[in-house]
Order: C-alpha cells, then structure tokens, then sequence
C-alpha cells in the first residue's frame, strides 16, 4: 500500500469540521466527488464496524469493511479497513482484500483562532492512487464549501 496525505485550512472550529464530515447527509455531500452514491452504514464509535458503500457504473453496491480504530471527537478519527463489499457479499480474505486490509484512513483536526486545519492521511492499493489524487482534493473542496457556509 501506498500512504497518500492532503492537508486543507477550513474557516470553522474543529467541532464544526469534525460533525460535517461525518453527519449521513453532509458525509454523502462531500464524498460524491469519489463517488456519487457514496454512504455509509454504522456509527462513529471506537471499534464499531462501518460499511462505506456505493454504486459501481452497473448499479451494484460495493464498497470497504471497516472499523472505527479511534474517534477522539473534534480531534482525530482514524478507520481501519479489513474487507470489501461486492454486491451483497462482505468479504474479508481474497486477493482483492488483501490490497486493502489493514489500510488506514487517519484524519486530524488541529484548530487554531477559528481555522481548522484538516489533515488526511490514508493507505491506498497503487493502482489507486491516481485516482485518489485526482478526487480527494474536489471531495475536501466540498467539505471546505459545505462546512464555511
């Protein structure tokens, strides 16, 4: 895996930052712009199980297992991922899972006199990483815009 890191100022207190990014209705704001049908299913709690899901181009759900490794509110919120979703199926050993078990999406919100700044560090598979560079920075873009207004 590869470790990618975007690092983005936001004009809010980090508790504003923090609630935005993970609220259902803004969290499916933001992330269209990795993939528009993304959700999730879960809750934010330290070792709860989350499902990130969407569509593919055919309609069918696919998605990350994953479990919330650490949720210190307003501060820091780090993912571990250990499986895949493919239509129905939660699959947890394979070759395809094994590019992403273990991954981690870590995000730190350190603010200072009402600017938060916003740092993402995540693992990726390398076939991803173009990707991700291309659609995570338009994904905190819309964070930044929903969050400031």
């Amino acid at each position: 895996m590869e470790r990618l890191q975007f690092n983005l100022a936001i004009k809010a207190s980090a508790g504003k930052v923090y609630r935005t990014m993970l609220a259902p209705h803004t969290f499916q704001k933001w992330t269209a712009a990795v993939n528009p049908t993304s959700t999730y299913e879960g809750n934010w709690e330290k070792g709860s199980k989350m499902l990130f899901i969407g569509r593919d181009k055919e309609g069918n759900r696919e998605g990350m297992i994953s479990e919330v490794a650490e949720n210190i509110h307003n501060e820091f919120v780090s993912i571990r991922h250990y499986g895949v979703v493919d239509r129905e199926n939660e699959m947890t050993m394979g070759e395809e899972e094994d590019k992403w078990t273990g991954g981690f999406e870590n995000y730190t919100f350190d603010e200072n006199n009402g600017v938060t700044t916003l740092t993402v560090m995540f693992d990726t598979a390398p076939e991803s990483i173009d990707y991700f560079n291309e659609a995570y920075p338009k994904a905190l873009a819309l964070l930044k815009e929903i969050t400031e207004r």
